[in-house]
């Protein structure tokens, strides 16, 4: 075959073919290895921009730099639109331009990245990066960052020294806050839990050129504050196409928009009122600017570096603070003494004149704590040197000012002279910088770059090289042996020169003359610095420019820790950066005297306080100018109130000191004034700055941080607070006396006269004449103070006092840090004192609570001033509370002591001497024990009733109260070993009680019992008449504790009034004075009150409280048992008239009223408690601990002791009260077991009932039997409820009905009236009839209900027939395993009767005292029996409902639990709706029909600990709800939550939706199934929590105060609690919680899912909680058993048990373990059972 020729065509095509293919190869090759490309040019030719109509406020300007017109516009590919809107761009971006997103991958939940790839379109300034890299990660659950950057070409980042310190801690996946687009590229981050969008760049392009970086997002609101530095004429930012360059200048701050001294690329948003902000900071430090348009958007650019983002969300603007000073390093606590008032100025000329203005103002008595000296100090302006002629005696200036506790300063510039000292001496100084090469250099980066600044010709340090760093300080401890001096103030380091670049100028090149310039001052780079191309260690001058003046600082502060040591020190610095905070102060620059830069002072302090740097303040009177007095004296006025309070002027103009206008001038008087009142404050401000250091507070603080949810605020720049409590209005303007200034929505009270302000949430306008500026305090704040001297080292010398404000709840609170204001690190050392202070329910408490320093000044709290206090106590008590010995001291403040100013609601308490240091507690004394508790009293039914009338301006205080003697007189006791009997009689020099009906019993006996020496009865009864007493029998001892040295109290009777007191013997604490005005016996009227022993009270119920802790504000909490969903102030289904008392000292007692007569009790501030009850006795039991868990543990020893529930009970329960047939319950255990979640128990509620009928199968429910049988083989668990109310209309036979009327068993009315059954209607309805749902309630009840008859549980036959009737159910209808009885309040769906006529005595219904019962106005038997209905007790004893009706429950709940251990021969359990003490015995609770609301899930904690001290372990609340609609995020945080209640039942009522773990989807299913895992793997633990319970009576849900309850904090907590000692549940309590605060007490914890130590305690800690966590902590010297969980617990006690042994600090661990068959009847008293006792030692520890 001949060889092929090729045409010339063909040739020509195969050259071109080959030629493609090398450069598809090479583009291939590209591509694979990632090569970068860079953009120089693209032909414009092809591409045309997409423009379609964008707003004119969404444009985004592709034409920043100057001479656009519409071909240039069209040459970069953009949209060119005129329009006749000023700074509207008219040369646009189009859609098309930008990047595209490649290979978007999210390495982990918390990291996204994506490849960056340039869309083909022209370039701007050229040098386009074609390829990027996009990472992005949630570093913690409100901080995001993202960077773009050149993955090929290392680019500039800054150096940051605090920015990689930080610890990333993140629980948040990414994706719940940030999104990608990919073509073009742009990125929308989102708050996670609404989802609104904060940060959006997908409007505009990203531009990311060598030189010239691009982005611009869209923002949600105009609420825009921060970036700088630069003059902010207001603090809000104006979006109207401002742009701002950012690029450290030494520059006039004269309110244009150029640049300043400072660098800082963040902004803080506010969104909108409920106070929700980000903050979004550009870790960059090149030149650049940054526009603000009115979409709302931003737009940055700058010319270097890579674009590095971080974005901070929280919930307030304060948030937002915090974040970004965790990030870059939260401030330094200045020394006190730089919180005094300081003098300077430019060139004072010589020393004497220095010295002759430091004595003209100690001559006037200004405070004043500092003098400085400017450059004029040195030799020829050079550093390190002092003129030996004009400021000769230098060296001993500061000792000068020590003498009279003052301080010195002085000025150090970084520009160093290259010529000699005078007399042509060598300028050592340099001359040994140069030796180690100490310089900024000129491009080759050896020549030392030559400028200009004060000393001339000068070279300039290179603070970014180390050897630069160790000559700097080296030349600072050399010259602070030659000049002592206090602190360092470094200027003119953006960094300034007087040349422009250098003395050589600055070659052409990018770096000096970049493709873009920002719009900086003189818009040349190197204008007043240095050449851009200039070398540092850091890199390019171009780079780390704005870097100058941080890398000075952080040079300075190297230097001082060398020279000051211990001692804290001060730098004070001009140019700055994110982070120079931590460090140094900053003062606003050369202002100039003039009403304009008085004004704009207040933006720039409050931007450099969301910069971290609160240490900051303006020249006050201005820098350069004359500054007239009017304006000298108002500026003194405010800057009295900035936190670095300087006056300073410059060389050249007036002297502006206070005391050159006059010595007695207006200005003077008026700046001792507030000088005075600002070194008074010092303490407060003090602190202020220790709540920066450790959490990131602002200090000066915008009036919108506070009151964000007010749109007034926002723009409010002329006033501005400290901290939160006090608010400074200053006249800003000439010739003004009247200033309008805004208050905020809070109470207000002007600080110089203490009074109350009228007006709120309005402008007011405020008289301030001449030698006055507007100063309020808020009200809630207490502000510690110290009487002000003439330095701060006098001051500190002086007593120390409060300003307690009151808030509209006549509440405050407040806080002192307190050191010794001068050494380093005393926060991290410990070395501070530290107070809470807080005043509430008229208690002043002052708290020590860190006691790491000793003041040796002996300083006292000598004056409080309470304002806002209508009337005056009637005495005051002040206790110290000794934590070490436990033993108080309890003195009553002298009349003398007490003034109370009525017209101004101002009380003075002078003289005090209370020790710094010590803890204390104040209490108001104001006896008022209400004598009218019902409704509408009127002075005339008070006199009536002989009481005292007085109104009273303080909520719920009673206006009608006891005269001091009214009650009882006591006879002579008889006293014996064993107790005390007396006599008392009513003082009868008093009206009746006005309740006719029920008349006094005058004659009384008291009876007291020893029974244990931690057990006393207190028992008060008519001798005459037996009334009646709770048939509940306690467990008493037999033989009394006759030997007075073994009882721990010791008890007392007062005669006029009669009363007993309790006292405990070892601390002396009083715990129970009845010695109270009007104590009460009388037929149907009972009431007692008694002092307490502190404000800290736990207990009674059954009602829900907001809290766990009791407010004794005046709250009255009814008791009466109720068919009552859970509501506030609403009596519930049981009734536990007990309480726990916490003592000062931290010990703990019990009281029990045994008494179930319908009551209530009143709580009162004194603190006091009133019982009041409507029969009955008086029948007290008090226990004495002394540990909260003690406490409990005897009364269950009381009462009873709780059961053992069957370990199956312990597993997840599933009920609803609306499944329609047994088909539904067959669907829902087949989806359970689908989705692996465990699960033991199923129930059915009445729905399984034919019409609701006891022991009937509805049809419907026909196969349930088999179902039950089906799932009780695979190891599941049945359990059925039962109501008590029988239905009596059957027509056919119903043995229930028929068997228990033979028996006579139902309760009747008295004989003497009826032998009929009281009827009442409750679920069944009438035979034969169908239900019409849609009518209303009352209708339903009277068409529909059955006739219902109620068993009488006290009598013995009744237990019988019970027993029969639940027997037939289970052997001839279906199996079940547990009992559910309900509706046992017990509950009736009419009033007393059918008929709604109660046969007797009406004063049963109506009784002429009502308890504030829920209906109260319709009388005792709302909703039940009739009052007269007649029980038969088991000793034959009839009495009336009206006595009983609170142990219907109690006496349902023993048959019940008898009958189903008889009857199914295991254990079970009974779970019963109304209980009385000891029903624990033999049943759990739930906590009734609450509603699916996230009140109602932390509530059920509070719940659930308060069971826990009546002896009712086993309780838990419906999850999700009962009542309504579950809502998704609610349910699921319940379900974790209710993962740790001991009884663990999801439960929702008929006509809402399924809530049960399936009915959601797929996540909601597996954050079940996983938190439901966590529950099984402990069950071994809860288990044997319960068999504690049940043998010793120890809490199973435990509030952390039982634990810990030496540490205060955990006895107000209720959002938290424990699973025994050793597991600490932390939930999600709240909607849209993406962290929990959590408090962690003192013991190592660990964190059960990591294992990790948290390495936190003694603190509230911030909990990262995502939607599908829930924080549990493992106590460290716990070890507690766990086995391998399965899909229920018939399964999962086959599999091997292990043990998680938590080590403490010193290495041990110990536990136990309990273990029996898990539904054995009795094993625990037959001793069938294995207990196993662990302990853990550490190798190390042992070798200790």
């Amino acid at each position: 075959m001949g060889k092929k020729r090729f045409s010339s065509l063909e040739a020509t095509l195969l050259v071109l073919f080959l030629l493609m293919t090398v450069v598809a190869i090479t583009m291939i090759v590209l591509f694979l290895t990632g090569e970068p490309g860079v953009v120089t040019e693209e032909p414009s030719d092809e591409f045309v921009p997409l423009c379609p109509n964008i707003p004119p406020s969404d444009r985004v300007d592709c034409f920043p730099d100057h001479g656009a017109s519409k071909l240039k516009c069209e040459q970069r590919g953009c949209c060119w639109s005129p329009r006749d809107e000023t700074n509207t761009p008219w040369c646009y971006f189009p859609t098309n331009h930008g990047y595209t997103a490649e290979l978007v991958e999210q390495p982990s939940s918390y990291v996204m990245t994506a490849q960056l790839s340039r869309m083909a379109s022209p370039t701007l300034f050229g040098a386009d990066i074609k390829k990027l890299s996009f990472h992005a990660e949630m570093q913690t659950n409100n901080r995001l960052r993202f960077k773009i950057f050149d993955p090929q070409n290392k680019r500039f980042e800054v150096p940051h020294e605090h920015v990689p310190t930080v610890t990333n801690n993140p629980s948040s996946p990414i994706s719940e806050t940030l999104e990608i687009t990919n073509k073009p590229f742009g990125l929308v981050v989102r708050r996670r839990e609404n989802k609104k969008v904060l940060f959006d760049t997908t409007f505009a392009p990203l531009v990311f050129a060598d030189q010239y970086l691009q982005l611009s997002a869209k923002l949600p609101s105009h609420n825009i504050y921060g970036l700088g530095e630069h003059v902010h004429t207001r603090y809000r930012h104006d979006t109207n196409w401002r742009t701002w360059p950012i690029f450290t200048r030494d520059a006039f701050p004269n309110g244009g928009t150029h640049n300043l001294y400072g660098h800082y690329p963040f902004f803080l948003c506010l969104e909108n009122e409920t106070g929700k902000s980000f903050g979004v900071f550009l870790m960059n430090s090149n030149a650049m600017e940054v526009t603000l348009q009115p979409a709302p958007a931003v737009t940055y650019r700058t010319i270097g570096g890579i674009l590095d983002f971080y974005i901070l969300i929280g919930n307030t603007p304060e948030d937002v603070v915090h974040e970004f000073l965790e990030l870059i390093g939260r401030p330094v606590i200045p020394p006190y003494w730089s919180l005094g008032f300081q003098l300077s100025r430019w060139n004072y000329g010589n020393l004497s004149v220095v010295k002759e203005t430091v004595e003209r103002n100690r001559a006037v008595g200004l405070p004043y704590d500092v003098q400085y000296t400017d450059i004029d100090y040195m030799e020829d302006k050079k550093d390190f040197t002092y003129d030996k002629v004009k400021f000769a005696e230098l060296p001993q200036f500061s000792e000068y000012l020590s003498a009279k506790g003052q301080k010195y300063i002085l000025i150090l510039d970084p520009a160093v002279a290259t010529s000699k000292r005078v007399g042509n001496t060598p300028y050592e100084s340099y001359d040994r910088g140069t030796k180690v090469n100490a310089w900024v250099t000129e491009s080759d980066g050896k020549t030392p770059l030559i400028g200009e600044v004060w000393p001339g010709e000068t070279v300039f340090p290179d603070y970014t090289s180390q050897n630069c760093i160790n000559w700097w300080t080296d030349e600072y401890l050399r010259f602070y042996q030659e000049v002592k001096h206090d602190g360092l103030w470094i200027d003119m380091n953006e960094v300034a020169n007087f040349k422009q670049g250098s003395s050589k100028g600055c070659v052409d090149n990018a770096l000096n003359y970049p493709p873009y310039t920002p719009k900086i001052l003189d818009e040349l780079m190197y204008s007043k610095t240095l050449c851009m191309d200039a070398k540092q260690a850091w890199g390019n001058h171009y780079d780390v420019h704005s870097l100058y003046g941080y890398s000075m600082v952080l040079a300075s502060e190297k230097a001082l820790q060398q020279v000051f040591g211990r001692n804290r020190s001060l730098i004070l610095t001009r140019s700055s950066f994110p982070g120079v905070g931590k460090y140094s102060g900053h003062w606003l620059g050369d202002n100039g005297a003039n009403w304009n830069d008085i004004k704009w002072a207040i933006p720039g302090m409050l931007e450099f306080g969301l910069f971290g740097v609160p240490y900051i303040g303006a020249d006050i009177c201005g820098f350069f100018g004359d500054s007239p007095e009017e304006l000298c004296r108002r500026w003194m006025q405010v800057g009295a109130f900035y936190p670095f309070s300087r006056n300073h002027n410059a060389e050249g103009y007036a002297a502006q000191d206070p005391a050159a206008y006059g010595a007695d001038s207006l200005l003077v008087n008026s700046s001792r004034h507030y000088l005075k009142i600002r070194y008074t404050l010092l303490p407060y401000l003090y602190t202020l700055f220790y709540k920066a250091h450790t959490k990131g507070d602002t200090v000066v603080r915008p009036v919108l941080h506070e009151f964000y949810n007010d749109s007034a605020t926002w723009e409010v720049d002329r006033q501005f607070l400290w901290g939160k409590h006090l608010l400074i209005s200053p006249v800003l303007d000439p010739n003004v006396d009247r200033l309008r200034a805004y208050m905020p929505d809070a109470v207000w009270y002007d600080y110089e006269t203490m009074e109350r302000l009228r007006d709120r949430k309005m402008h007011v306008e405020l008289h301030l004449p001449g030698d006055k500026l507007g100063l309020h305090i808020r009200g809630g704040g207490i502000l510690p103070t110290q009487r002000p001297d003439v330095t701060t080292t006098y001051s500190r010398r002086n007593p120390m006092g409060l300003i307690v404000a009151l808030d509209d709840n006549k509440q405050a609170a407040g806080e002192l840090f307190w050191d010794d204001g001068d050494s380093r690190e005393t926060v991290k050392n410990g070395n501070y004192l530290h107070y809470s202070f807080s005043f509430t329910d008229w208690v002043l408490t002052m708290k020590v609570t860190h006691a790491g320093y000793t003041d040796p000044n002996t300083l006292n709290f000598d004056d409080i001033a309470i304002l806002g206090l209508p009337d005056a106590p009637s005495s005051i008590s002040v206790t110290e509370v000794n934590t070490e010995s436990g033993a108080n001291i309890t003195s009553t403040l002298t009349n003398d002591q007490i003034f109370h100013d009525v017209a101004k609601e101002v009380l003075f308490l002078r003289n005090l001497s209370l020790s710094l240091g010590k803890t204390y507690v104040l209490k108001w004394e104001d006896r008022r024990f209400d004598c009218h508790p019902e409704n509408n009293p009127t002075e005339a039914k008070c006199l009536e009733r002989g009481c005292i009338w007085k109104t009273s301006t303080v909520d719920r205080v009673p206006w009608c109260f006891y005269p001091e003697d009214y009650g009882y007189t006591s006879a002579t006791p008889i006293l014996t070993s064993s107790g005390i009997t007396v006599d008392i009689t009513r003082t009868k020099r008093y009206r009746s009680s006005g309740r006719p009906g029920s008349p006094h019993i005058d004659k009384l006996r008291v009876e007291i019992r020893y029974h244990t020496a931690d057990m006393l009865q207190f028992k008060i009864f008519d001798p005459t008449n037996n009334r009646y007493e709770v048939p509940v029998p306690l467990s008493i001892p037999e033989t009394p504790e006759t030997d007075e040295t073994k009882r721990h109290y010791k008890v007392s009777i007062s005669n006029n009034p009669f009363g007993i007191q309790v006292i405990r013997k070892r601390t002396g604490t009083t715990l129970w004075d009845s010695s109270m005005p009007g104590f009460t016996f009388s037929d149907m009227f009972i009431q007692i009150s008694t002092r307490l022993s502190s404000e800290f009270v736990y207990g009674f119920g059954e009602t829900e409280h907001p809290s766990f802790k009791h407010d004794l504000n005046y709250h009255t909490w009814g008791m009466f048992s109720k068919d009552q969903p859970p509501g506030y102030k609403m009596n519930c289904y049981g009734v536990h008239p007990f309480y726990m008392g916490l003592e000062t000292t931290t010990d703990a007692h019990g009281v029990l009223l045994l008494n179930s007569n319908a009551m209530d009790v009143t709580f009162l501030p004194v603190p006091a408690l009133t019982y009041r009850t409507i029969g009955g006795i008086l029948d007290f039991y008090m226990i004495l601990g002394p540990t909260p868990e003690m406490v409990v543990q005897q009364y269950t020893a009381l009462v009873g002791r709780p059961v053992l529930p069957a370990y199956w009970s312990l597993g997840f329960q599933l009920c609803r009260y609306g499944y329609a047939n047994d088909s539904e319950i067959q669907n829902l255990y087949r989806d359970m077991k689908e989705a692996g979640i465990p699960y033991d128990v199923q129930y059915a509620d009445i729905d399984y009932m034919d019409r609701q009928l006891n022991f009937v199968l509805d049809p419907e429910f026909k196969k349930l039997p088999q179902l039950v049988n089906n799932m009780r083989e695979e190891g599941m668990r049945f359990i059925f409820i039962l109501d008590p109310a029988i239905s009596g209309n059957e027509t056919d036979y119903y043995p229930a009905f028929e068997r228990g009327k033979a028996a006579d068993v139902f309760i009747k009315w008295p004989r003497e009236l009826s032998d009929d059954i009281v009827w009442g209607k409750v679920w069944p309805d009438f035979p034969n009839v169908t239900v019409n749902e849609s009518l209303d309630w009352e209708t339903q009840v009277q068409r529909y209900r059955a006739y219902t008859a109620f068993p009488d549980f006290f009598r013995t036959q009744t237990a019988r027939w019970w027993h029969q009737e639940i027997a037939d159910f289970y052997m001839n209808i279906t199996k079940f395993d547990g009992l559910w009885i309900d509706m046992n309040e017990p509950a009736s769906f009419v009033h007393g009767t059918v008929d709604g006529k109660c046969l007797g005595n009406p004063l049963l219904e109506n009784p002429p005292y009502m308890p504030p019962l829920e209906s109260r106005h319709l009388g005792l038997n709302h909703k039940t029996l009739c009052m007269n209905s007649e029980q038969i007790l088991s000793d034959g004893k009839r009495v009336s409902h009206y006595d009983v009706h609170s142990l219907y429950g109690w006496s349902h709940t023993k048959p019940t639990y008898d009958a189903l251990l008889n009857i199914t021969g295991k254990r079970g359990i009974v779970v019963t709706r109304s209980t009385y003490p000891s029903s624990g015995k033999w049943a759990g609770h739930w906590l009734g029909d609450n509603a699916a609301s996230w009140d109602q899930l932390y509530k059920s904690i509070i719940g659930m600990m308060e069971f826990s001290l009546f002896g009712i372990p086993y309780t838990g609340a419906d999850i999700c709800g009962f009542f309504n609609k579950a809502e998704y995020e609610m349910c699921l945080r319940w379900m974790q939550l209710g993962a740790f209640y001991p009884y663990s039942r999801n439960h929702n009522g008929k006509g809402n939706p399924r809530q049960d773990p399936v009915a959601w989807d797929a996540k909601f299913a597996n954050a079940s199934r996983d938190v439901m895992n966590i529950r099984y793997t402990l069950l071994p633990y809860l288990y044997t929590l319960m068999f504690e319970a049940h043998t010793k009576g120890s809490t199973v849900i435990r509030p952390l105060l039982h634990e810990f309850v030496t540490d205060r904090i955990t006895w107000g907590i209720h959002n938290q609690f424990l699973w025994g000692p050793a597991l600490l549940i932390s939930p999600a309590l709240e909607k849209g919680l993406s962290e929990v605060r959590g408090y962690l007490p003192a013991a190592r914890w660990y964190d059960f899912h990591t294992a990790r130590d948290v390495g936190v305690r003694e603190r509230w800690h911030m909990m990262p909680t995502p939607l599908t966590h829930i924080n549990l902590h493992i106590r460290g010297g716990y070890i507690v058993p766990w086995q391998k969980p399965e899909r229920n617990t018939f399964l999962s006690r086959k599999n091997p048990l292990g043990l998680i042994v938590a080590l403490s600090d010193s290495g041990t661990a110990e536990g136990s373990f309990f273990w029996d068959d898990g539904e054995g009847i009795d094993t625990v008293a037959r001793r069938q059972y294995l207990q196993t006792y662990f302990t853990a030692q550490s190798v190390s520890s042992r070798a200790n």
